[in-house]
């Protein structure tokens, strides 16, 4: 099926630039379950000093770095706490139960966001009855959040909470690095206070594939296991991590292009008639507004236009923006919303 040419539904729809797939097509190559692919043995080892820590392991989604990170730090009938609409809770599949045989303890945030203070009053005390609270998880950016920040100060306290109480602590980074560029804050400063971290390769830096899980030595020998039990070793896999490494290279300081789009295309839709929006919940690359009409509806007058956005609610759109879309595309998609919050379906012709 043909995509509208202004493709504005998620980060992940980036397609390799021509120097990345040079760079893939030229990557060595070995086999990396036997630990000797030299593409992927150079991403680890990237990654893991960008972020400050000991070693990291590539793995086919983030989903699977995700879940890997809960095994390592749980066994079954362990509890994770993490924000009610979380990514792991919310769109892997009911991983946490299906992989770890742990529970969700869920705390209620805002837009993705909560503190120490919160934990503190789910934490469950020491008895038979209760399931042991082993993990906490953060996301940063918060997907379901608009792409809301995590600041860093409220992840120290957590972390000191944390460590106060023996809980170990994730972050699902799958725009781990818009985080980074839109505040300043540097990669290992921002991975610090965090036993593991997942980060992604596959949205706003444009990889074809991919995400590492990033932590100890000894956190991430035991993620080894558990990545081969989960069925995500891989052999010749330097062909994927070369546009990966490519992307860590090359595409992180980028990321700002796709933030000022999101904030153009904010800013400009939210005085319009039949939208709810406030520009200044936009802090990355997410622009979610509500619509007076039916969400689904303006997302097929926008399709009309040769746009493409998604609903996330009966009246909620999500627009994403990232290295698939210009700066003119952007004004493009600008005149389309406005065309589409108003009208009926089919009516564009």
């Amino acid at each position: 099926m043909t995509q509208p040419a202004i493709d504005l539904r998620s980060d992940t729809v980036t397609q390799p630039t021509a120097a990345m797939r040079h760079a893939i097509a030229q990557a060595p190559v070995g086999d990396d379950v036997l630990g000797d692919d030299p593409t992927v043995t150079a991403l680890e080892q990237q990654v893991a000093a960008l972020l400050g820590k000991e070693a990291a392991i590539y793995m086919p989604s983030g989903t699977m770095t995700n879940q890997v990170a809960l095994r390592v730090h749980t066994e079954p009938g362990d509890e994770i706490i993490l924000e009610s609409e979380a990514h792991i809770y919310y769109y892997e599949g009911g991983g946490p139960a299906a992989l770890s045989g742990a529970s969700c303890r869920l705390v209620p945030g805002q837009r993705g966001i909560f503190g120490a203070a919160d934990i503190q009053r789910h934490l469950r005390h020491s008895d038979p009855h209760y399931p042991r609270t082993r993990l906490v998880c953060l996301e940063n950016t918060h997907n379901r959040g608009g792409g809301a920040i995590f600041p860093l100060e409220m992840i120290q306290d957590i972390a000191a909470f944390c460590q106060a109480q023996g809980l170990r602590l994730h972050l699902d980074g799958a725009r781990f690095w818009n985080a980074c560029v839109a505040t300043g804050i540097s990669e290992a400063a921002y991975a610090a206070p965090f036993d593991t971290v997942s980060v992604c390769f596959s949205k706003g830096l444009g990889a074809p594939v991919g995400s590492a899980l990033v932590g100890s030595a000894e956190h991430i020998q035991r993620a080894r296991r558990f990545r081969k039990q989960f069925g995500g070793a891989m052999r010749q896999a330097g062909i994927i991590a070369a546009g990966a490494l490519y992307a860590l290279e090359h595409h992180r300081e980028r990321l700002q292009e796709d933030h000022d789009n999101a904030q153009r295309l904010a800013q400009a839709i939210a005085p319009m008639d039949g939208v709810d929006l406030d520009p200044a919940t936009v802090q990355t690359n997410i622009v979610t507004f509500g619509t007076r009409a039916p969400a689904a509806d303006v997302v097929e007058r926008l399709k009309q236009q040769g746009v493409a956005m998604l609903p996330t609610g009966p009246h909620t759109v999500r627009a994403v923006t990232s290295l698939a879309v210009t700066a003119a595309q952007i004004d493009q998609a600008i005149a389309a919303v406005r065309q589409a919050v108003g009208q009926p379906v089919g009516a564009m012709g």
